[in-house]
């Protein structure tokens, strides 16, 4: 693989930072992301919690940020379940380093988490998202009106999901 997963530090913030600013164009207007010191503090505290995780993506060679990934609201017992946030970087994107990043976190997803279901909310003009959920297995199971809260309009995504019983048939 050509991508490794790290855990997010207070040492990763200037790099995070700089890269999410390099990025806002190919991020606009489907994500908003920590783009300060105090909102990438924010950021860690957040993730932090038991009910979260959170992955920076690393390109094996030259060691830079590809991006990231985010698993939210993690629910154990009989529900078993999360939901799936993530964004590429400009300087990395395109080359299928999200794909190889995501589908790694999702091998821990699925095995060391052991949850039985992962749900990614996608934009439907996202084509680039809605596609690399494709390539990995995601199935589309709906629609959401008014459901996630960006840039301040409510919006209306399409709700992908993966189970752990698909993943890597």
């Amino acid at each position: 693989m050509e991508v490794s997963l790290s855990l997010p530090s207070v040492d990763d913030a200037s790099e995070f930072i700089g890269a999410v600013k390099a990025s806002r164009s190919l991020h606009h207007p489907w994500v908003e992301q920590p783009d300060s010191t105090a909102r990438f503090a924010a950021y860690l505290n957040h993730v932090a919690r038991d009910d979260q995780a959170a992955f920076l993506l690393r390109h094996d060679s030259c060691g830079e940020l590809v991006g990231y990934v985010n698993l939210n609201n993690i629910v154990h017992r009989s529900f078993q379940s999360a939901h799936l946030g993530y964004a590429a970087f400009a300087s990395h994107a395109g080359r299928g380093f999200m794909s190889a990043g995501l589908s790694a976190v999702l091998d821990r997803v699925f095995s060391e988490m052991r949850l039985h279901r992962v749900e990614a909310n996608i934009q439907p003009a996202n084509a680039p998202s809605i596609k690399l959920v494709q390539r990995l297995g995601f199935q589309r199971e709906g629609f959401s009106p008014a459901y996630l809260l960006v840039g301040g309009e409510w919006r209306d995504p399409e709700c992908w999901a993966l189970l752990r019983d698909e993943w890597r048939r």
